[in-house]
């Protein structure tokens, strides 16, 4: 998709990519709902307004590279992923299951378009800098964006990393934090206080934009201005909602990783179904 972006289409992908995304970890029995819905609408915008990338070349040299960090949401990657061509949509239907292409984190030895393997939190990031530099050593034109949850932000890697990358002057890397405010355990504020969130990118020089994570016109825009910033990397702090478009799974921390049942799977599609539909 071009510059002037259809938002109104983004944001009826995102939600039929929220009906799969739910429908495929009940298949499974097994995943995480939350961190998945709150990062669709980000991960949405990226593969299909801004990134770079050629489904019939997942080793394009010049593709745009993604990463997730928070290997754990990997249903919502895989639905984007499978909806831009990457591997045949039926397989979202063995999600989890042995021999399958899509394991519980991100495999780079099964799925096309997946770079990098992920799941442990914090390390993720540190092979996004890696391409970044590696880019700007080659001269290619590429960019790098990873997303990272914002438990992860309580490791110690992601500010030796968010340093070398300022460092280095990566301004062809974007991190994104998906700011929902839960972690596995419980409020992150409650477990490791991570605010003020967006100060502490700042104070590493990164330049640092702030937006609402599930309004596809700001998450456009923020993508964007990232893009057209030099000298630094840039952080965007999204604020989104853990479960986002479903009422009995927005802000609960028990469907971290929680599968739902047939009967809340009903439920929550109705939900989906009967959101309202912005057409301009």
């Amino acid at each position: 998709m071009g510059p002037a972006a259809d938002t109104a289409a983004l944001e009826a992908r995102a939600r039929e990519f929220r009906k799969t995304i739910l429908q495929v970890i009940t298949k499974a029995g097994s995943g995480h709902p939350g961190g998945s819905l709150s990062m669709i609408d980000v991960v949405t915008a990226l593969y299909f307004h801004h990134m770079r990338h050629d489904p019939k070349n997942p080793k394009w040299p010049d593709r745009d590279r993604f990463v997730l960090s928070k290997g754990h949401a990997c249903p919502a990657w895989y639905v984007v992923l499978a909806a831009c061509g990457y591997f045949d949509p039926a397989h979202l239907w063995t999600l989890r299951e042995v021999g399958s292409l899509l394991q519980g984190h991100p495999d780079m030895t099964r799925t096309p378009g997946v770079d990098i393997s992920t799941g442990s939190l914090g390390l993720g990031f540190g092979a996004g800098i890696g391409m970044a530099l590696a880019g700007k050593r080659d001269g290619k034109s590429y960019r790098t964006y990873v997303v990272l949850g914002d438990g992860e932000m309580q490791e110690g890697s992601i500010w030796e990393g968010a340093m070398f990358a300022a460092h280095y002057g990566l301004d062809n890397l974007t991190a994104i934090v998906d700011r929902n405010g839960l972690q596995q355990t419980g409020r992150t504020e409650e477990r490791i206080r991570v605010d003020p969130l967006a100060d502490k990118w700042r104070a590493f020089t990164w330049d640092v934009h702030e937006i609402d994570g599930h309004d596809m016109r700001a998450i456009v825009s923020a993508l964007d201005r990232a893009a057209r910033v030099v000298g630094r990397p840039q952080a965007i702090v999204a604020r989104t909602v853990k479960g986002k478009g479903v009422s009995f799974l927005e802000g609960v921390v028990g469907f971290h990783g929680k599968a739902l049942s047939q009967a809340e799977l009903t439920q929550a599609l109705a939900e989906l179904d009967a959101a309202p539909v912005r057409t301009g």
